[in-house]
């Protein structure tokens, strides 16, 4: 099997961590303030290693003398959707910017996942009381600001946020476009004073960790502890890898292919998929991905852990 070479992504963020502690009512009760600034650096050369999943290789204009003609599935348990059937519209507490909502609870799911189109100099900072919201950057830079913690971090492609409920924050570019995958979902409170902590990285910081039985190259954008109720899976695959176990679990996943093609396995059919597709995967419903092509494979998936599966009746 040919070896893939890449070039590091960009240079390490600032990393942060900041304690925010809910009471019941998921308000805030104390913050460790710090400070930290800063430019964003220039960008590297895979500054658009994702450019697929905003252009494409069956890109909605070729399928302009198709009439009615979508890839797009929806079915009890799972939804495949696909970049011709994204539909991009205004969002509540967004400036200059499109948001095309990709999973929701009116499908099944206990999460949102969309794609946010800003614009130059749009920003955004809304979020419902009680909810988290991780951002991933797929294209661009955005400034992430924490005002009362009195921080600024730069995303660029690759790099990520997690936002604890009750932080107010904003997100912001400047003189470019981003784009942007977001999860968000109300957070389940655990017993006792631990919170989860505001968390700003990149990709290529974090380590591999191993899958027994797996050959695939699996990374964690978030810490393993019970303190968080949901992990994000960044999963590299070669052509010709595959997952070895076909699953089916209590677990719900939200997935976008940032890079390669493939074939998925949802119940009982098989679907190829390219980057820019996003797949909602309900619990118990049987999953399997194998990777095909010349390049490698590269998903982002969300996966909600450390929680009771009655907590979400």
């Amino acid at each position: 099997m040919a070896t893939l070479h890449f070039f590091a992504i960009f240079s390490a963020l600032t990393t942060t961590l900041l304690v925010c502690i809910p009471t019941s009512s998921c308000s805030c009760l104390d913050t460790v303030a710090a400070s930290s600034t800063g430019q964003c650096p220039v960008a590297s050369g895979t500054s658009d290693i994702y450019s697929k999943v905003t252009e494409p290789t069956l890109a909605p204009f070729h399928l302009q003398d198709l009439p009615g003609f979508t890839r797009s599935v929806y079915e009890r348990a799972y939804a495949l959707i696909t970049p011709e059937s994204q539909v991009f519209s205004p969002l509540l507490g967004w400036t200059n910017t499109l948001a095309a909502y990709l999973i929701t609870p009116a499908m099944g799911a206990h999460f949102t996942m969309y794609l946010a189109s800003m614009l130059e100099f749009s920003n955004f900072d809304h979020l419902p009381d009680c909810h988290f919201r991780f951002v991933f950057v797929v294209k661009g830079e955005v400034m992430l600001t924490v005002h009362t913690l009195l921080q600024s971090h730069c995303l660029q492609v690759d790099g990520f946020a997690y936002l604890p409920p009750e932080m107010e924050h904003v997100l912001a570019t400047a003189g470019s476009s981003a784009t942007l995958i977001v999860f968000e979902r109300r957070y389940t409170i655990m017993g006792g004073n631990q919170a989860p902590e505001l968390i700003v990285g990149s990709t290529d910081k974090q380590p591999l960790i191993e899958a027994p039985g797996e050959i695939f190259e699996l990374r964690k954008l978030l810490p393993t502890n019970f303190i968080y109720d949901f992990n994000i899976h960044v999963m590299d695959f070669q052509p010709g890898e595959f997952l070895n176990v076909k699953e089916v679990h209590y677990n719900q996943h939200g997935l976008l292919l940032l890079e390669g093609q493939g074939i998925y396995r949802l119940a009982d059919k098989w679907y190829p998929v390219q980057a820019g597709d996003t797949i909602w995967m309900a619990p118990f419903v049987p999953q399997w991905y194998a990777a095909l092509g010349k390049t490698r494979s590269r998903y982002i998936l969300y996966k909600d852990t450390n929680r009771d599966p009655l907590l979400h009746l």
